[in-house]
C-alpha cells in the first residue's frame, strides 16, 4: 500500500516509515522543517519527503494517511489551520489512522512483542534488550526512539528464527498520547507478551494532571498482557507497586530491590547479577550510573522470558555500545571533554551527573550545560527540583530561551551570576561565552537537552580550540 506520514521526521514516525518501507510499502511523508538525522536516513531509504503540511498533498491519494501526534486542529492567530493537510483529510473523508495503530495492525500483529515502558531509560533499555536478543541469535525486530550504536538504525523488521512460536519485536513503549483523535497512551496499541515497567514518575505535565493519571495509563498497559505473558517491574518504585495493585493477570518478574527476582551486587560498572539470591552472572561494562545498572537488570529479566540466560545477556551487554546522545562523547579539545546527553527530566539529569561523578571521582570538574526544553520543563512544573538534580555538577549553565518562569530564581540555592556556581543565558552565543570562559583543561562538559540545543556541542568544540 501507499502510506503518507504526517510528522515523519520524529524518531517514532521515522522508525515506522523505515519499517513500512522494509515491508514493501510505498512511503512518503511530510514535516515542518525537514531536518537531519532522520531526514538523511529516510532519503537513503528512498522515501520522498515534503516540506510542510500543505493541503495540496491530498492529491497524493495514498491508501492511508498515518498521522503523528505532532498534528493537531490548532489555528494560527489569523484563524487559518496550522495543519491544512489534516483539515483536507477530514473534509474529503480520506482514510487516516495513528502511527501506533498502523504499527499494531501491520507490523506487530502475530509477533511476540517486548515493550519497554518507563519515565526514564526507555531508549537505552530497549536498545539493550534488542542487542541481547540479537547476540543470542534471535534476530529481533525493533523500534527505538534513538539510534543504537550497535545497530546503526532506529528500526528494523527482524526475522522469524526456526523454533520460535512467534518472531520477536522489541519496542520503546511511550506513555505520551497517540494522536489528536486518540488520547490513549501509545503503548496500549502494542499488546506485548513481555512488558517492562522500568520506573514511573510524574512527567508530561502538558497532558497528565498528576502521577495517578499516568499510573492509570500504565495499568491500561498491564491489562493488555496475556496470562502467559510476563510483566517485568522495578521493585524499587512505589508508583509501580500501585499500578500492579490495580490488578495484574500475568507472571511478574521484579528487579532492583534486594528481595527482587533479579538484583545486582557491586558497582554499576562491575557487578554480579543475582536471581532470587543466587549469583547467575557477572557484568563488567563501560556504562556508568545506578540507572544503567537497573536498565541492565530490566533487559536481563525481559530476555529471560524468551529463553536467554542471564549469563548470555551479560556477555552481550559487556559489548553494548549504548545509544547516540546517551553520554555520547562528542570530542575532546585542549583537555576538555564535551558530551551530549538526552537528559531533560530532573531525575534523569541527576542520575546522569551522578553516574559521571562516580566514574570520574571527586577531583574532576563537571560542567552541566542544559536547557529545560520538554513541555513539562517549559511549564515550570519541576523547576524546584533543578538544584537537587544538578548537585553533582561543579558549574551549571542554563539556556533560558522560551521559558515563562525565572530560571535564575529557580537555581538561586546554587548561587547564580558571574563567578558563581550557576549562570543563565537567553541565547546560545552568550551561553557559549560563559562556558568557554569557565572551562579548564581536565573539565568534563555535559550538554543536556531533548532537542538539538542549537548545535552547541560542535560550537563548543570549535570555541575551545
Amino acid at each position: 500500500m501507499h502510506i503518507h506520514i504526517l510528522g515523519i521526521c520524529g524518531t517514532f514516525m521515522g522508525g515506522l516509515a523505515a519499517l513500512a518501507r522494509e515491508a514493501g510499502h510505498r512511503v512518503t511523508g511530510c514535516d515542518a522543517g525537514v531536518y537531519p538525522p532522520m531526514s538523511d536516513q529516510l532519503r537513503q531509504l528512498g522515501i520522498e519527503l515534503i516540506e510542510g503540511y500543505g493541503a495540496d498533498q491530498i492529491a497524493l491519494q495514498p491508501d492511508m494517511y498515518v498521522v503523528g501526534n505532532v498534528v493537531s486542529r490548532k489555528r494560527l492567530p489569523d484563524g487559518s489551520p496550522k495543519f491544512p493537510l489534516m483539515e483536507a483529510i477530514l473534509d474529503t473523508g480520506a482514510p487516516y489512522t495513528s502511527g501506533p495503530q498502523w504499527l499494531a495492525e501491520h507490523v506487530l500483529h502475530g509477533r511476540h512483542v517486548l515493550a519497554v515502558a518507563g519515565t526514564h531509560g526507555k531508549t537505552t533499555t530497549t536498545s539493550m534488550l534488542a542487542w541481547v536478543l540479537e547476540c543470542a541469535g534471535l534476530q529481533p525486530g525493533f523500534l527505538v526512539g534513538g539510534v543504537p550504536l550497535d545497530f546503526g538504525v532506529s528500526a528494523r523488521l527482524g526475522a522469524w528464527v526456526d523454533g520460535q512460536a512467534r518472531p520477536l519485536f522489541v519496542i520503546e513503549a511511550d506513555e505520551y498520547d497517540t494522536a489528536f483523535f486518540d488520547k490513549r497512551s501509545k503503548f496500549v496499541h502494542y499488546r506485548p507478551r513481555t512488558a517492562v515497567l522500568n520506573n514511573l514518575e510524574f512527567d508530561h505535565a502538558d497532558i497528565f494532571d498528576d502521577l495517578a493519571a499516568i499510573e492509570r495509563q500504565f495499568h491500561h498497559l498491564v491489562r493488555t498482557v496475556p496470562g502467559t505473558g510476563r510483566v517485568v517491574v522495578n521493585g524499587l518504585e512505589e508508583s509501580l507497586a500501585r499500578v500492579l495493585g490495580q490488578g495484574c493477570w500475568s507472571e511478574v518478574a521484579s528487579f532492583g530491590a534486594t528481595v527482587s527476582d533479579f538484583c545486582a551486587e557491586g558497582d554499576p560498572g562491575d557487578f554480579d547479577v543475582l536471581h532470587r539470591g543466587r549469583k547467575v552472572a557477572h557484568l563488567s561494562w563501560s556504562l556508568t550510573g545506578v540507572h544503567n545498572q537497573l536498565n541492565a537488570l530490566a533487559a536481563i529479566a525481559a530476555a529471560d522470558h524468551v529463553g536467554v540466560s542471564a549469563e548470555q545477556a551479560c556477555e552481550a551487554l559487556s559489548r553494548f555500545q549504548n545509544v547516540k546522545r546517551r553520554m555520547e562523547l562528542r570530542g575532546t579539545v585542549n583537555g576538555v571533554a564535551v558530551y551530549d546527553d538526552f537528559a531533560h527530566h530532573p531525575t534523569a539529569i541527576r542520575t546522569t551527573l551522578d553516574g559521571l561523578r562516580r566514574k570520574l571521582g571527586e577531583e574532576a570538574r563537571i560542567l552541566a550545560v542544559f536547557e529545560p526544553r520538554s513541555n513539562t520543563m517549559k511549564l515550570g512544573t519541576m523547576k524546584s527540583q533543578l538544584p537537587w538534580s544538578l548537585e553533582s555538577a561543579d558549574l551549571i549553565f542554563c539556556h533560558t530561551a522560551g521559558l515563562d518562569w525565572d530560571a535564575a530564581e529557580a537555581l538561586a540555592p546554587l548561587g547564580v551570576g558571574p563567578g558563581r556556581r550557576a549562570q543563565v543565558a537567553g541565547d546560545i552565543d552568550t551561553l557559549l561565552a560563559q562556558v568557554k570562559a569557565a572551562a579548564q583543561p581536565g573539565d568534563h562538559i555535559v550538554c543536556m537537552s531533548n532537542g538539538g540545543f542549537g548545535g552547541i556541542h560542535a560550537k563548543l568544540l570549535a570555541a575551545l580550540k
